[in-house]
């Protein structure tokens, strides 16, 4: 009787692990797949020369806060989808598709404009004239692709919260490999393309990312069995309850998600006054640390759909086992990159450039990363799963103070007060990290108490 006593909570882990694994397993390598396509340009615009990917830095520092405020906007989708799932409403869950779709062409469409005018004036950034000279162009497609890829994700998210990742991770994969074509062709000048340089790599996201939103669009409308989940009439007047209820929830979560990619960002612009090596170590190794954190970033949007349908079907009873499987989870695969990071990063780093200054600093920045390894994925499983139980503003303010009051100013500090440079940006950002960790964990684990979350 001890023993059954012992391996029933134990047994439900196991269950949840498993459970949220089977969801998770196609968001986290579609996740790392779209982080490819970052990865492609960084290594394809690296053998074009230093200062190239120095510009290549430069435009996503730009890039990158609006694109992930479109993002966060859009994890009320997710939520929605999977509460109305469990309470069993199909009607609901299609308005927050429609609703999402509506809200992802508008902010695109908005983000685009906005960077238009901005690429007449990127030299306020105070970056090399020589780096600001290379961007513009690609500053300008790039951010065009960001209609197409909001409204792509917009689709994906109500797709992953039907529990119908497979469809969409292929799609999306899909789009990976073309894009990897066409930056073949259209920077290198290949199958009787004029070579493009820089720039090619702007246009080759751009197409890739119209085509996955498409092949999105003719997927739902023709799966089987999603029927009843997918809007009957896609243009029709929005519902503006709906709306708010979508802003509810993605407004903070997206003001949470800025706080921290802007943090990044703004290490990218610091990095500028350092010079171009600098910017391009900084480059390589946030695209490694963000390719990694792809995988946590999968597994945490299966933890937002898995806490979203048990809070919607009313099953407050597994809502502590689910949060403790997730955490297992990301804590197993944090240190495995932590590893990785820790024993291979020179090697890495020389897979996307030549230049040994360059290697030995992104050596040195890599090392931070192995060790911020654990506290970025609890962190952001946590968000995450907060985020299923509604419970976003908070977080939101916790995020605020993490990255902007503790993150930034400590950056700052030990760069230019102790004069370590480079190094010492890194080291403010894991700074923010262990704060954000040690913040929102404890939230979580109050939030799943049973009689919290009825209340």
């Amino acid at each position: 009787m001890a023993l059954k006593r012992h391996s029933g909570p134990r047994m439900h882990l196991i269950d949840e692990s498993r459970m949220t694994l089977r969801l998770a397993l196609p968001l986290m390598i579609g996740q790392f797949s779209q982080m490819l396509m970052g990865v492609v340009d960084t290594v394809m615009v690296g053998r074009l020369g230093v200062k190239d990917l120095a510009a290549l830095t430069f435009a996503n520092s730009l890039f990158h806060v609006p694109f992930v405020f479109g993002i966060g906007l859009l994890t009320g989708i997710s939520v929605l989808t999977s509460n109305s799932r469990g309470a069993g409403d199909a009607a609901r869950a299609r308005g927050s598709c429609r609703h999402g779709l509506y809200l992802a062409l508008a902010l695109g469409l908005l983000i685009a404009a906005v960077a238009w005018v901005i690429s007449y004036h990127l030299g306020i950034f105070g970056q090399p004239e020589d780096v600001t000279a290379r961007t513009t162009v690609f500053f300008r497609v790039i951010m065009v692709s960001v209609i197409p890829a909001l409204a792509s994700i917009a689709l994906k998210n109500h797709a992953d919260a039907l529990m119908r990742p497979w469809p969409p991770f292929w799609i999306f994969l899909g789009g990976v490999g073309l894009n990897v074509v066409l930056n073949w062709v259209m920077i290198y000048g290949n199958l009787g393309c004029p070579p493009m340089g820089f720039e090619g790599a702007a246009w080759a996201t751009l197409i890739s990312r119209s085509a996955i939103l498409l092949v999105m669009i003719f997927w739902l409308l023709h799966a089987k069995g999603l029927r009843e989940w997918v809007p009957y009439r896609w243009l029709r007047m929005a519902d503006f309850e709906d709306l708010r209820r979508l802003l509810a929830i993605g407004f903070p979560s997206s003001i949470q998600m800025v706080c921290e990619v802007t943090a990044f960002s703004t290490a990218g612009l610091i990095m500028g006054r350092f010079g171009a090596t600098a910017m391009a170590a900084h480059q390589i190794a946030i695209t490694l640390a963000a390719t990694a954190f792809m995988m946590p970033l999968g597994l945490s949007m299966a933890l937002t759909v898995r806490m979203g349908e048990a809070y919607g079907a009313g099953e407050t009873s597994r809502l502590r086992e689910i949060a403790i499987s997730g955490w297992l989870l990301g804590a197993g695969y944090s240190l495995l990159g932590a590893a990785t990071f820790l024993i291979f990063g020179k090697i890495l780093a020389s897979l996307f450039i030549s230049a040994p200054e360059v290697i030995a600093l992104t050596g040195s920045l890599l090392v931070i990363v192995g060790v911020f390894q654990l506290f970025d994925s609890i962190q952001v499983i946590s968000s995450a799963m907060l985020r299923g139980l509604r419970d976003a503003r908070i977080p939101a303010l916790m995020g605020f103070a993490a990255y902007w009051l503790v993150g930034l100013p400590i950056s700052a500090s030990l760069a230019f007060g102790d004069h370590l440079g480079a190094i010492g940006v890194w080291w403010g950002l894991a700074a923010g990290l262990f704060v954000a960790c040690v913040t929102l964990a404890p939230r979580l684990w109050n939030r799943t108490k049973p009689a919290t979350v009825t209340s």
